[in-house]
């Protein structure tokens, strides 16, 4: 079945707006201490919000009170969508990167432009180049990074000695190398784990053999040398026994036994390896992902927005500006562990630490997947062409031929 267009559903959903007017949820409620107070309505994603930048702000502005409401990620796409169609929506919005053209295209976010001089701090050269191509949508300002994720290559040191790669691979060759070395030990073992459907690794690897998938004239490259040889660079681990077709083991596990002493992943897979495989403490690291033309690595993470409904947008943005500061990136930190989206808070001491550190270097040579609104409809193609290749043996050119036709198709709707 054929999934609605976005704009399809707002069209339905329009219909009933004055039913959706209420959905924003009794925790917006003000409650007696609010009184007389500015209200700010700020939608935050995640099962639980962490309010303690929140009570920072309230205590720094006392004529105004913050509303927090806690979004789950699983629901938070088609919650925007009813608010967008009921104009019920939050003044401020947490938004996932890739939502952003989607929602900016509705217009649905206030262009934040006419505030940048007077909150400097706003300004794109703060933050790291792959977390700019996210602010802007038709030369508009629509969101401002708060933080930022990454991926690195996670390996075990001592293992990765014993085939000669003490500090990890450096380029494409070396990680093929050393893979094979590694699962040439047999018994079960592999090399690396190999994340076929998720499409921000698949891209990561095309990035690295030169390849844009997409450009700026919203062109797709899929059948061209650059992105059909990435494949074939992955499709190689699979044929070589460098990682298995499917496995149902635990990473931490096998990570800890060594059955694969490498994986590719964000930075919340730092605090597991602690907790699940403490035993290998000293003998892991990680480091930046190896080279082709490029080291380049997905950049993700959540920005903040306006609703370009808001009464209240000067304060909104004011309340940007608070949460954007060096001070309370690195509080954001502290509490949840997310990475700051700006570049000076990786001079803190918090992230001297080299396991911690690398995610800084990479940051430095990431970027987000294409900036287009049709971009989930041709990752899901583009993962199916993949498996069909990598596990049903398909041919890379036909169905990257295909694929190519697809995202086309996709793109001139």
């Amino acid at each position: 079945m054929r999934r609605k267009t976005w704009l399809g559903m707002l069209a339905a959903l329009m219909v009933f707006s004055a039913v959706l007017a209420g959905c924003s949820g009794g925790s917006e409620k003000a409650d007696e201490g609010s009184k007389g107070k500015q209200e700010l309505k700020v939608w935050l994603m995640g099962d639980e919000t962490d309010e303690t930048l929140i009570k920072q702000y309230e205590e720094k502005n006392p004529g105004v009170k913050v509303n927090v409401q806690s979004i789950p990620w699983g629901s938070a796409h088609d919650k925007l969508l009813t608010a967008v169609a009921s104009k019920s929506g939050p003044d401020v919005v947490q938004m996932g990167t890739t939502w952003i053209p989607e929602f900016a295209q509705a217009g649905a976010l206030l262009d934040l432009t006419p505030y940048l001089d007077q909150y400097p701090n706003l300004k794109p050269e703060n933050y790291f180049d792959g977390a700019v191509q996210t602010m802007s949508y038709d030369d508009k300002i629509v969101g401002i990074p708060w933080y930022v994720e990454t991926r690195v290559l996670f390996y075990r040191t001592d293992i990765l000695a014993e085939v000669g790669y003490p500090e990890g691979p450096k380029t494409w060759d070396d990680m093929k190398d050393a893979g094979q070395k590694l699962a040439a030990r047999g018994n079960g073992n592999y090399a690396i784990t190999i994340d076929a459907k998720d499409m921000n690794y698949l891209s990561m690897f095309a990035w690295q053999n030169g390849s844009a998938m997409i450009d700026e004239n919203r062109k797709p490259h899929f059948n061209e040398p650059e992105y059909m040889g990435a494949m074939e660079y992955l499709k190689s681990f699979y044929d070589t026994g460098m990682t298995p077709l499917a496995s149902d083991l635990d990473l931490f596990a096998a990570f800890k036994d060594g059955q694969f002493p490498m994986f590719i992943s964000g930075p919340w897979m730092i605090q597991g390896v602690k907790d699940k495989a403490p035993e290998i403490e000293g003998k892991w690291a990680t480091t930046t992902l190896p080279a082709k033309e490029t080291n380049t690595s997905f950049l993700g993470g959540a920005n903040m927005s306006v609703f370009s409904s808001t009464k209240n947008a000067d304060e909104a943005v004011k309340f940007i500006s608070f949460m954007s500061e060096q001070d309370s990136q690195l509080t954001n930190y502290d509490v949840s562990k997310n990475l700051p989206a700006i570049k000076s808070a990786w001079e803190d001491k918090r992230f001297e630490d080299p396991i911690f550190a690398t995610f800084g270097k990479q940051l430095e040579h990431a970027q987000p997947v294409p900036f287009i609104k049709e971009w989930d409809a041709i990752s899901q193609e583009a993962i199916g062409a993949f498996e069909r290749i990598a596990v049903g043996g398909a041919d890379i050119k036909t169905e990257m031929d295909q694929l190519n036709a697809k995202a086309t198709e996709i793109l001139s709707k």
